[in-house]
């Protein structure tokens, strides 16, 4: 099978690229870093330069695939909406366009669990516990608009997936923001930090976009959470990670009421200004350090036979070594 890959040079996609190419597929690598496409190059990989934003470039791409991983997306929490509605719904659009054109068998889009944001508890959420709309970033509005268009769109043989809180070495988000706020200032605990979370390694993300390029054709159509499936509570990773690293735990116990209050009135200054530089809290960053929040992986694990291949604690394991090391 020859798959594109969008969003290759990106950090989950050069990790689809590896699982692919282990699986026998003739990959096709998407993005727009020259120097992490030139690497891709030596491994074998058929490396095309370009941004599925520009219809002639991604129509190119698709020419001659088999299949499609939809994996390129703006994902920030911050930003104004034209950024997120060019990237994420019209990006999209042209992806299916393509798909379309070129008689595309299977398309996997890379969602995001985000959009089940929310001022409460959730516990074991269901795929179809999604809301129909959620503005609580642009970001979440801009997936949420992306799954709709893939919905509307069955003639394109489709699957979508919502991965959980990807980590891994190379991840230049999640991690590298706590580590830096550890050592800045102390990381802030609501609840004790106690609250449950799901996170996936970035591994076992790649997994579950190879089964869903192989899974039957009943699950097309569906839409499918991936977590490690080991709910942990916050303060419980952050002491796992920062004992490997050896460092000192800072940890800043805060009212969850005044925090609240606090991000609410930060989004707002910084939107009257029209301020581009993301807010040091936002509403969607203190729903997760005070709210529980854990997915249901039961369906793909009945349907696309997903089991993750690497616990929490060899992820975690692995980038500290890897953090040490560099």
């Amino acid at each position: 099978m020859k798959v594109l890959v969008t969003g290759a040079t990106g950090f989950l996609g050069g990790y689809v690229i590896k699982e692919l190419l282990g699986r026998g597929y003739e990959v096709r690598a998407f993005g727009r870093n020259q120097e992490l496409g030139q690497a891709l190059i030596k491994e074998g990989v058929d490396f095309v330069s370009g941004d599925f934003t520009k219809e002639a470039e991604i129509m190119a791409a698709c020419q001659g695939m088999d299949a499609v991983v939809h994996a390129g997306a703006l994902s920030t929490i911050w930003g104004p909406w034209s950024d997120f509605y060019q990237a994420n719904v019209y990006g999209t659009q042209l992806v299916l366009k393509a798909c379309m054109e070129h008689g595309i068998k299977r398309l996997v889009y890379i969602s995001s669990p985000s959009i089940y944001a929310a001022a409460k508890d959730q516990l074991g959420i269901k795929e179809t516990d999604a809301p129909q709309e959620n503005n609580l970033n642009n970001y979440i509005k801009s997936k949420l608009m992306a799954e709709r268009l893939i919905k509307n769109c069955p003639q394109i043989p489709s699957i979508v997936l919502r991965p959980r809180g990807l980590f891994g070495i190379g991840d230049n988000s999640i991690l590298p923001r706590v580590l830096a706020m550890s050592q800045r200032l102390g990381l802030p605990l609501l609840k004790g930090g106690q609250q449950l979370m799901d996170m996936t390694c970035v591994e076992n993300v790649a997994l579950a976009i190879a089964l869903a390029l192989e899974a039957k054709d009943e699950a097309v159509g569906q839409i499918y959470n991936i977590t490690n499936g080991e709910p942990r509570t916050f303060k419980s990773l952050l002491d796992e990670l920062l004992d490997g690293l050896g460092q000192e735990k800072r940890y800043l116990r805060l009212p969850a009421g005044l925090i609240g209050f606090f991000a609410s009135s930060l989004e707002g200054f910084y939107r009257l200004f029209q301020l581009k530089k993301e807010p040091p809290l936002t509403r969607y960053s203190y729903y997760l350090l005070r709210y529980s929040q854990t997915l249901d992986i039961s369906k793909a694990q009945e349907d696309l036979g997903y089991e993750p291949r690497m616990s929490l604690s060899e992820g975690i394991e692995n980038y500290v070594k890897h953090y040490r090391e560099s």
